[in-house]
């Protein structure tokens, strides 16, 4: 019997209008009490505001968004001899690509524009400059993986 952990990741269908994998998990990471439609059109909404905005491709600008909130490394409790160090560890790109999303939901949410959708606009704007609670939310992950350098000959 192996040891290793199974992959239990399913396949993620792309969504509609862009067949986009990365963008049908961001409606899924802002969906709602499985409301899926809501979250779509909330995503929509917030990437056709972004085209008229900028005169860009909203999809281009969603990644770019998304790729400057991704952590690269983060820390992990590691419990050794009775006392717990945060060990910085590098992030797999899986991982990251959901942290990014949450971070950005997240942030969206705490916005105070009057909908979803326009908050979740302007978070992707702010990110694709790198500005924004999302983006703040990596750099400190980072600064506290930097601060624990010291702790990181802990990692196995």
């Amino acid at each position: 019997m192996t040891r290793k952990k199974r992959d239990f990741s399913r396949e993620i269908l792309p969504d509609p209008k862009y067949k986009d994998v990365v963008f049908a998990k961001a409606v899924n990471t802002l969906m709602k009490h499985g409301k899926k439609s809501v979250a779509e059109r909330a995503m929509y909404d917030a990437l056709d505001t972004i085209a008229q905005k900028t005169q860009s491709e909203p999809l281009e600008l969603f990644h770019r968004a998304l790729y400057n909130i991704q952590p690269s490394v983060e820390v992990r409790s590691r419990r050794v001899g009775g006392a717990t160090y945060q060990v910085p560890t590098e992030v797999s790109p899986k991982r990251a690509q959901a942290l990014a999303l949450r971070w950005l939901k997240v942030a969206a949410e705490g916005r105070s524009e009057r909908t979803l959708s326009a908050r979740l606009a302007g978070e992707l704007l702010e990110a694709n400059d790198n500005r924004g609670s999302a983006v703040k939310k990596r750099e400190d992950t980072h600064r506290m993986a930097d601060a624990n350098k010291a702790f990181a000959h802990f990692k196995w």
